[in-house]
């Protein structure tokens, strides 16, 4: 297990150092996030930095599986869909690309990811095995682009991407740990977690250097990933990562459903978030931003350990921990126009 923990500091260290290149080289070349009226920022800040945790953790990927740690069907899954994914928020950072080839893309990544880790799993619901077939798998891809997407979404506050992939992927490797001892599956989520705890040295508030499309792509993509391949180690466990990601699922999807139903064009940018309308309460990032962390770590993580342990109905224990992040989520006014949070400075 020492050994495995090592490499993690490693890729902790390497995320770190690259998103330190990655600012001087975007300073340099000007590659900057320049404020408008939907920015939560006042000062043009460097972006991309979040290149370094896609480089961190694919270059250790392969690695793991030559030593055994991972199967390398989960590996190519992550490599290949990650690559795709960053691809295209890279040209889209830099270059600015039409939402139907972003889309086409990630549908791709989504598929590819299917097809190396073997689709959706069985699921247990309310005690019974449900085996979806083709309709599984056809779910599970728009699970994928859906968490790719709504990753990008809610990356709009210092540190607060980086803070959810962190504790999610953490939290997801301890219970791969509690459910199946003497697993080594909890290497990727652990890899991953360090990965984006590098990049946070530099992305926490206030922000030395933004994200980017292409490390919030590669974040959503690699935790829907790790959460099927867990399924495929214990069914149980692919409610306990929805769990884990109650706080970004819910804030986006509840965003979009009232943008939708309010009449609003949901593919343009805004800033109605729960946590951009949280962040206006607060007058700074850095509360809100350690807000998710706490209940990530205080009340989805029980939940999901209880439901990882099988003491909880994997959808009942969705449905306990959702009920009050959408309360929470309604009530601060995800989905209200004209939110107008402050900037980061």
């Amino acid at each position: 297990m020492l050994l495995p923990v090592g490499w993690a500091l490693g890729v902790f260290a390497g995320a770190w150092w690259l998103t330190g290149q990655v600012r001087r080289y975007a300073m340099t070349r000007r590659v900057l996030d320049v404020p408008n009226e939907r920015s939560s920022h006042a000062v043009a800040t460097p972006r991309g930095g979040g290149t370094a945790i896609v480089v961190a953790m694919l270059a250790t990927l392969p690695i793991a599986a030559l030593r055994g740690w991972l199967p390398w069907a989960h590996v190519w899954a992550v490599v290949g869909g990650g690559v795709l994914v960053a691809a295209i928020g890279f040209a889209d950072d830099h270059r600015g690309l039409p939402r139907r080839w972003r889309l086409l893309g990630h549908v791709a990544a989504a598929i590819w990811v299917l097809a190396w880790i073997g689709g959706l799993p069985p699921l247990r619901v309310f005690g019974f095995a449900v085996d979806l077939g083709w309709y599984g798998h056809a779910l599970a891809a728009l699970y994928i682009v859906w968490l790719i997407n709504l990753t990008n979404f809610m990356d709009g506050i210092d540190g607060i991407a980086a803070t959810e992939a962190a504790t999610v992927a953490a939290c997801g490797a301890l219970l791969l740990t509690l459910s199946v001892p003497g697993a080594r599956q909890w290497i990727a989520p652990v890899l991953l977690a360090a990965a984006a705890a590098g990049f946070l040295v530099w992305n926490w508030p206030p922000a030395k250097i933004f994200m980017g499309d292409s490390g919030s792509g590669f974040l959503g993509l690699a935790l829907a990933a790790l959460s099927l391949q867990a399924a495929w180690t214990a069914p149980a466990l692919f409610w306990s990562w929805v769990i884990l990601l109650g706080v970004f699922v819910v804030d986006a999807t509840v965003t979009l459903l009232r943008r939708m139903l309010g009449g609003e064009p949901f593919y343009e940018a805004h800033r109605s978030h729960a946590y951009q309308h949280a962040t206006l309460r607060n007058g700074a990032h850095k509360p809100v931003t350690l807000a998710v962390a706490a209940i990530n770590l205080m009340w989805l993580l029980p939940v999901a350990t209880l439901v990882a342990v099988q003491a909880l109905d994997g959808l009942t224990g969705v449905l306990a921990a959702y009920g009050p992040l959408t309360a929470a989520a309604v009530w601060l006014g995800a989905g209200v126009p004209n939110a107008r949070g402050p900037r980061r400075a």
